[in-house]
């Protein structure tokens, strides 16, 4: 039989085939801005977000959060507690068991317990004993570790009177600090005496155990448990950072290395994993045949063992290997016949994953664009995340009259709504009630921009999220034009351009702003739909029946597909954008068509390439995640080094370090080959259907690609 016609017969449903046009060599120099209506909302956008930042900036005040403010609503470690960076709380049992009518006042946003800035945390136990009543307050109380305005010499005063008024602690344990707060050293606790009693008959070790085994204290257990491990990991990463870089700076060689060799090994390496894939399907079905066999003498059936959660049983019950037979047999069925149908178009996919190696080989600098994304979309988030904070602290804060011990039927007429001002605050005006206390309640959500601060925090997330898929837009179009520009140079690399990465850089940027942004636009939308999915189902989830979490399902799992169908398409537009310079819908519609006209060979490229940077990636990590482990392990001494594996604290952790990143730097490069691919693809399709090879429409593609579709320039050829 003759050679198989390998082009596509053309279908009118998908529009017809692309025409030869002899003005057309390579990404269009003359071309006009597209989609400008959408460029100029997402420049009103833009400024709008910037103008967000500034109202930010000059309402928000990031020392709320920075920072722990004591009672009286100064900040410690600044200002006049300039040396006091510590807060101390006075009865920190009141923060994690606050469940009393003052709870809902207070919005859990305070602690309703004195508070105060100290230098230094407390370390030792301390409680007042039955004894000390009789004693003069100034041989009872540290000063530090009292109420800056009281004064403990003052005539009159007496030890009660301190404690009724909570203006000193009746005890406290050892701490340690934690983000600027005084919290319970768990690891001291034990130590506790027992026989402390107060004058109530309340032991506080009652107290204590409350503290160690309460509801309300047991995350911050397990935060001491992680402060600690937080601190190890970091002395780790101070005496390991030169040997991760290094790791890292490996898997970045051997990265460029493989995509570099792939000109010479995308062959091999392609049949050698695709004859693995299929050894390993035929020892799977030879070993699920071998234990049908086995069990086939054995008289239990699927039947017999019915529902149990204990799977081990079904493995001993012959049609459960007969099932995985069935399944094998079919996979590799399908696989054999893919390679006996399908064999030339896996040697085009082939073909162009080494012309891609090549040109990435021309212009090594594209292979360090995404530094640049990274950068743009590491600013994306900072600003993001200042934006956020800033409008989190928007508007002063709000100061409330509230009783700390609400027991007592004196304080009953304090219900947390007289503002106060805790710098000017004095107890003594309510006499009745020796516990009032100024305390934070919120920030002053009063005024216009105070009460949009919701819609603002909105307005942030959303201009984020427009931006940052803005970026990954701007770098897939640079891409897409840099290596059109070498797949249409007929002669190569002498008709390639001069710095092709920057002059396709220019061009989106000066032309296609807007048809970026409109695919970012909808990228956008889908993800808002998503994220508000994911809120409903967190919010409702208690309350869900099986229908409801199945439908809800449904709905995630639609809108899952839609995003990746939309970044399959948006990925191809910007591609066409590169090259033709056409707005985002017409090119979209066009890369569609044209990959619907030839969809056996889009798939056969994607599963080839996909298997092929698997194994890639796999290399990368392993290979450099082994190093490092034998490294950080001390199998391998490294002579001359100062650098002693000993003296770590877990060497597991630089090592997943360095395998995360490796992970990261070689999806970094592999992105770039991937659209390289996908970029030279759609060219090799343009290429099919507007030329013939004749003299006047010759081919781009190179010889390889000619050679298996059996085609040739005449006369000059290539």
């Amino acid at each position: 039989m003759g050679k198989k016609r390998e082009e596509e017969s053309p279908d009118s449903e998908f529009g017809e085939p692309a025409q030869f046009d002899s003005a057309f060599s390579g990404p269009i120099k003359k071309r006009g801005c597209t989609d400008i209506i959408c460029c100029i909302l997402f420049m009103a956008v833009i400024l709008g977000y910037i103008g967000v930042g500034i109202l930010a900036w000059l309402y928000g005040d990031p020392r709320h959060v920075l920072y722990p403010r004591n009672s009286t609503g100064w900040f410690c470690g600044v200002g006049q507690n300039k040396d006091k960076p510590h807060l101390f709380y006075f009865d920190l049992l009141k923060c994690a068991t606050s469940v009393n009518v003052m709870a809902s006042a207070l919005n859990g946003l305070q602690c309703p317990t004195p508070q105060i800035c100290v230098n230094t945390c407390p370390t030792d136990f301390w409680a007042v004993s039955p004894l000390s009543y009789t004693k003069p307050p100034k041989d009872v109380f540290n000063q530090s570790l009292c109420l800056p305005s009281l004064n403990l010499t003052r005539p009159g005063l007496t030890v009660k009177e301190v404690l009724e008024k909570e203006l000193c602690p009746f005890f406290y344990t050892p701490t340690t600090s934690v983000l600027g707060r005084c919290l319970p050293d768990f690891s001291a606790l034990d130590r506790l005496p027992q026989d402390v009693s107060d004058a109530t008959g309340l032991s506080v070790n009652d107290t204590i155990s409350l503290i160690k085994n309460g509801t309300g204290s047991r995350d911050v257990v397990n935060g001491f448990n992680a402060r600690d491990v937080g601190i190890r990991i970091f002395e780790d990463f101070a005496s390991s950072w030169p040997w991760i870089l290094v790791g890292l700076l490996i898997a970045m060689l051997v990265s460029m290395l493989f995509l570099l060799l792939l000109r010479f090994t995308a062959p091999v390496m392609v049949w050698v994993l695709i004859i693995g894939l299929l050894g390993a399907g035929a020892y799977g079905i030879y070993h699920c045949y071998w234990e049908y066999d086995n069990y086939k003498q054995q008289s239990a059936t699927i039947t017999d063992v019915g529902f149990t959660t204990n799977f081990k049983i079904y493995l001993q019950v012959q049609e459960t290997w007969l099932a995985f037979l069935i399944i094998l047999s079919v996979a590799e069925a399908i696989i054999l016949l893919t390679l006996i149908f399908l064999r030339t178009r896996i040697l085009i996919a082939i073909a162009l994953i080494q012309e891609s190696s090549k040109a990435i080989g021309h212009m090594m600098s594209a292979l360090f664009y995404p530094l640049i994304t990274f950068v743009l979309l590491l600013v994306c988030v900072a600003y993001w995340g200042a934006t956020a904070l800033y409008l989190a602290t928007s508007g002063g804060p709000v100061y409330k009259v509230v009783a700390l011990n609400s027991t007592s039927s004196s304080c009953e007429a304090i219900n947390g709504t007289e503002d106060c001002d805790p710098q000017r605050f004095n107890s003594s005006s309510y006499p009745e009630c020796p516990s009032a206390s100024c305390i934070f309640i919120k920030y002053n959500d009063e005024g216009l921009f105070q009460r949009n601060l919701f819609n603002l925090q909105i307005y942030n997330a959303v201009a984020f999220l427009w931006c940052a898929n803005f970026v990954i837009a701007l770098g897939q179009c640079t891409l897409a034009g840099a290596f059109a520009s070498y797949y249409w140079a007929f002669t190569k690399p002498g008709d390639i351009p001069m710095f092709p990465v920057c002059a396709s850089f220019m061009r989106s940027l000066r032309y296609h702003v807007g048809s970026l942004a409109f695919g970012a636009l909808i990228l956008t939308l889908v993800q808002i739909v998503r994220i508000i999915l994911e809120y409903i189902d967190h919010k409702t989830r208690s309350a869900q029946n099986p229908c409801a979490r199945f439908i809800m399902c449904c709905f995630k799992c639609c809108f899952w597909c839609l995003e990746k169908f939309i970044k399959f398409i948006n990925r191809n537009a910007y591609i066409m954008i590169a090259v033709y310079g056409k707005n985002f819908c017409v090119s979209a519609k066009n890369a569609f068509k044209l990959l619907m006209r030839n969809i056996i060979r889009v798939v056969v490229l994607d599963k080839v390439t996909d298997l092929l940077l698997f194994f890639g990636k796999l290399l990368v990590v392993g290979g450099v995640g082994v190093l490092s482990f034998f490294f950080f392990s001390g199998r391998i001494p490294l002579p001359g080094s100062t650098f002693r594996s000993e003296t770590l604290n877990y060497y597991w952790m630089p090592i997943m370090t360095v395998v995360f990143g490796s992970y990261f730097v070689a999806h970094g490069f592999f992105s770039v080959y991937n659209m390289c691919v996908d970029t030279l693809f759609l060219c090799f399709l343009e290429d099919l259907e507007r030329n013939d090879g004749s003299l006047q429409k010759p081919y781009f593609m190179s010889k390889n690609l000619m050679k298996i579709l059996n085609k040739s320039n005449k006369k000059t050829g290539k």
